[in-house]
């Protein structure tokens, strides 16, 4: 039986989150037609030319510099950015705790620093930086989407938290995220006794609402870091900090046209954050950057990598920073490198915008003087498998747990009303995992031992690749879609084979915008041999009418712990795509 006032606590605890907004905040209601909302911030009045000037700044480098050199105070640039989270949240829902003078007073605290000092307190110093409503901060609620959990106030910050706070930076909001956070394996109740699974990349619960993407607000920003995408997009913040267990970060980066890094296991922070399926560590959370330019991916790395954060957090490994790394010493130094294309990954074929994308990258890495090859998946659909059998290996019982007798398990993530006609509601994952149920622990143990049996195999087909390659070396990375399509309509986001792939896996990668969809030139392909009922879906469902001008990004695919290189082979690719588009 459910409390009968979870409606009224989850209707409390958003009017208390409206009420946080300053009034002055407030913009006009914009038409009910405009789904693109991208240029409001530009249009409302809100922000006056210089707070349009440093939000218009997509180069965290350079934000960084011009307040380390006081030319922006860190008060000025913080209220920018609040100013335009809040346009942001107005329009996308994007927002979770919003807490303005307690981050403008963390601001003004760093300019007395630097004004008394002359020099900045760590390497990001002044600068604003949002966190996914998993990140916990002194004093302020971490919900993460649950209405049992309105009320938990943190006693003290995560890891990350500190880490920020000792480099200088300025938390300064949190970011919408699904209820049960782990969206890319959702256990659906027709009642708590029996789940069926169902796969959603959304954000939506019921205490702060659903999170909408920017480019067209019918469509998902993805999950389960879709506010942070949402509000990364729409430059509300500088840089923000999501988590990735099967493509939670660059799900959304995708959609929402983003840089990001998902790095291995054990290199960053986790320690003290919230999360789902806690114990759960045969395919580890992890977290990372998402950013409107490649430096911030690189700068947020390293400065956390410098602090050290093993001496914080016992599973991250004793590993700082390397820069001979990122200079690619194991990758000929950054000179001719073996690219793969993975043009499908053998369980669903992605949509024309990311293939015209993927030959638009062969080009431009062929006309750098890089060598392109062909990917050949290799036993995809097992570790797929494999990695959402463990995901589900509890029958449901942290996500049962978490509801039951507070809020309903969210059944669907399509809109109430004008629902979309294609929704899947027997996605591949379904047919692949069965019924979920609750797995003996030697159970569990032998689909860990298939996992790195499954790892292994893969590292073996990576490395024959190096009598293809003509380097001398195995291929440096792969190029792949990070989802099989754009941003889609609400309810319709069912494909994560490309990223679950690397979560399990383990490898480093990254994921970086190539173009926009234009109906002008990508026509839908003619029909394929289907592999199954999923991809035939996803074929259907494109139409280039439905999706112009949303992003279309990529991913990079490194080796595991691989994270510098990762970066540094990202901006070969993105410096190559950019001397391409100014042919």
């Amino acid at each position: 039986m459910l409390q009968s006032d979870w409606e009224e606590r989850c209707a409390a605890r958003k009017r208390a989150q409206m009420e946080s907004i300053p009034r002055e905040w407030i913009i006009e209601p914009l038409p009910k037609d405009q789904l693109n909302v991208m240029d409001v911030p530009r249009q409302c009045g809100l922000l006056n030319s210089l707070e349009l000037e440093i939000t218009e700044t997509v180069d965290v480098q350079t934000i960084l510099d011009k307040l380390r050199q006081a030319e922006w105070s860190s008060v000025q640039v913080t209220t920018a950015f609040y100013k335009r989270a809040i346009i942001a949240q107005q329009l996308t829902n994007c927002l979770t705790e919003i807490f303005v003078e307690r981050a403008l007073e963390r601001a003004r605290e760093l300019d007395e620093h630097l004004s008394k000092t002359g020099t900045p307190v760590g390497p990001l110093h002044g600068l604003p930086i949002s966190l996914k409503d998993q990140f916990t901060m002194k004093g302020l609620e971490t919900i993460m989407g649950y209405a049992k959990w309105i009320g938990n106030y943190a006693e003290s910050d995560c890891v990350l938290v500190e880490i920020l706070n000792e480099c200088g930076a300025v938390p300064f909001v949190r970011t919408n995220v699904p209820q049960t956070l782990m969206v890319d394996f959702v256990l659906l109740a027709h009642s708590f006794r029996e789940f069926t699974a169902l796969q959603w990349g959304e954000t939506m619960n019921h205490v702060f609402g659903r999170t909408l993407n920017p480019y067209n607000l019918e469509f998902t920003p993805g999950g389960s870091s879709g506010g942070e995408g949402a509000l990364v997009a729409m430059k509300g913040s500088p840089l923000g900090v999501g988590t990735d267990i099967g493509g939670s970060l660059r799900i959304p980066s995708s959609f929402c046209g983003l840089y990001t890094l998902r790095p291995s296991y054990g290199r960053l922070p986790y320690s003290g954050a919230m999360n789902a399926l806690e114990g759960q560590e045969s395919i580890s959370s992890v977290l990372g950057p998402m950013t409107n330019s490649l430096s911030g991916v690189k700068i947020f790395t390293k400065a956390v990598l410098d602090a050290k954060p093993w001496l914080k957090d016992p599973l991250v490994l004793r590993k700082g920073w390397d820069e001979s790394e990122y200079q690619l010493v194991n990758h000929g130094n950054g000179g001719q490198l073996c690219f793969a294309i993975m043009w499908d990954n053998g369980v669903v074929k992605p949509h024309p915008p990311l293939h015209r994308a993927m030959k638009l990258t062969k080009q431009a890495l062929e006309a750098a003087g890089h060598k392109v090859i062909d990917w050949e998946p290799h036993r995809h659909l097992e570790i797929y498998k494999n990695a959402e059998t463990i995901f589900a290996a509890d029958g449901g019982h942290d996500y049962r747990q978490q509801c039951e007798g507070f809020e309903p398990l969210i059944q669907t993530m399509s809109p109430s009303t004008d629902k979309h006609e294609n929704a899947l509601d027997e996605p591949l994952v379904k047919g692949l995992v069965g019924e979920p149920y609750h797995r003996t622990a030697h159970e569990l143990w032998q689909l860990h031992t298939e996992k790195r049996e499954l790892r292994k195999s893969h590292l073996d087909h990576w490395r024959a690749t190096v009598g293809r390659t003509g380097t001398g070396r195995p291929v440096d990375a792969i190029i792949a879609p990070a989802v099989a399509y754009t941003a889609v309509p609400h309810g319709l986001n069912t494909d994560s084979f490309y990223t679950t792939l690397c979560n399990a896996l383990d490898y480093a990668c990254s994921v970086f915008p190539v173009t926009i969809v234009d109906p002008e030139i990508d026509d839908p392909h003619p029909p394929h041999r289907f592999y199954n009922h999923e991809d035939e879906h996803i074929y259907k469902l494109y139409n280039s009418d439905l999706f112009p001008g949303c992003p279309v990004a990529l991913q990079l695919i490194g080796g595991t712990q691989e994270e510098e290189a990762v970066i540094g082979m990202t901006e070969i690719v993105v410096t190559a795509l950019d001397k391409l588009d100014s042919k």
